[in-house]
């Protein structure tokens, strides 16, 4: 099946995005092209019908900018380059949880082979023409050994975080019609989800603007540089920049990195290391 999502902006662009879901109405895959002044969805699956009334969401339809004002030059200028930027939103909450808890405390290319392997070996093919594949389902996640979890390259911490969690999906997908405040509450009160892992779900699977990603080992320096010309920051120092933006700071965080700013770099790079270092 295939419609027109109407965008919010007359900005052109290009770009496709390819979304394999496990949704509540089954497996489906959409694809979501950028045609400039509008997107045109795609999608196939049992869950096709649930997937295209999710695609405007999941390209920002419902992102509300009210309340939203630039106190710096840098964020102006990046409010008016990138003005087509919205934040979506997937409503697949343990779907957005597993890579970012993936994600803690490694590098971005180890989270993503990790993830890669985690669908290709226990997932199944998506549906539709696209190579693309299913994270496992919540009874997988929930009961796979943690000897399979070593072939990913996840140690057991974040194996039993995922595992755990997933035993609890439908408490975690019940996120998705809360409110922010008590989203948040409830996402923290998962062991092993802090504040950095549940500021990545919120805007990935809740569209929620204000998501600061405290517990980030780059971003602090990154919002010190750009908003105070500070070579580096911590998490308070952080916050305290974007308190002027209280209700979009998670907003400010992606246009500064969708920007390219970036702190001076001293010192050695985080090394990477593997399962065998833990």
């Amino acid at each position: 099946m295939s419609t027109r999502v109407q965008k919010s902006t007359s900005r052109t662009g290009s770009g496709t995005i390819i979304w394999p879901s496990r949704t509540p109405a089954g497996a489906a895959t959409a694809e979501i092209i950028d045609r400039g002044d509008h997107f045109q969805a795609r999608a196939w699956g049992p869950g096709a019908d649930w997937i295209m009334d999710q695609a405007p969401r999941l390209v920002g339809a419902d992102d509300d900018l009210s309340g939203f004002e630039a106190h710096h030059e840098i964020v102006a200028t990046l409010m008016r380059r990138h003005a087509g930027f919205r934040i979506g939103r997937s409503d697949r909450v343990l779907e957005a949880l597993v890579p970012a808890v993936l994600g803690q405390k490694v590098q971005t290319a180890m989270a993503k082979q990790s993830l890669g392997k985690l669908n290709r070996f226990f997932g199944e093919r998506a549906p539709g023409p696209h190579v693309a594949w299913l994270q496992p389902t919540a009874e997988q996640l929930a009961t796979l050994p943690y000897h399979e979890w070593h072939r990913l390259g996840v140690e057991r911490k974040r194996a039993g975080t995922i595992r755990r969690a997933a035993e609890r999906a439908n408490r975690l997908e019940e996120t998705s019609t809360m409110t922010r405040a008590d989203a948040e509450q409830r996402l923290l009160a998962f062991p092993g989800v802090g504040p950095w892992t549940a500021a990545i779900v919120r805007t990935a699977a809740l569209g929620d603007p204000d998501a600061p990603m405290v517990g980030d080992y780059h971003l602090p320096n990154t919002i010190a540089w750009a908003l105070a010309g500070e070579p580096r920051g911590d998490d308070a120092r952080m916050l305290e920049l974007l308190e002027p933006y209280r209700g979009h700071r998670g907003r400010v965080t992606m246009l500064l990195k969708m920007g390219g700013q970036k702190a001076p770099k001293y010192g050695p790079r985080l090394a990477f290391w593997g399962i065998e270092d833990l």
